[in-house]
């Protein structure tokens, strides 16, 4: 896969606010642009995948970047 273009450092901060930071981020990108949310908290991976599917964005995986979980966004529309 190809590297992230936008990058959004979430680490730190509590559900809701990495979900906040993906939505406000996702729109800068074009359709089918790639965007990694950096966020440790663990509600983090319940939320972004769920928000992804209710907004019909597509969650290409999930890794882990200097000890910290990631979560790769593709604009979809």
């Amino acid at each position: 896969m190809n590297p992230p273009e936008i990058v959004v450092d979430c680490l730190g901060q509590r559900c809701p606010l990495p979900v906040i930071a993906a939505a406000r981020r996702l729109v800068e990108l074009p359709v089918g642009g790639v965007l990694r949310v950096l966020a440790d908290d663990p509600a983090a991976a319940i939320d972004i995948p769920a928000w992804c599917r209710m907004r019909g964005q597509e969650l290409v995986g999930t890794s882990t970047v200097d000890g910290s979980p990631a979560f790769d966004i593709r604009r979809a529309h």
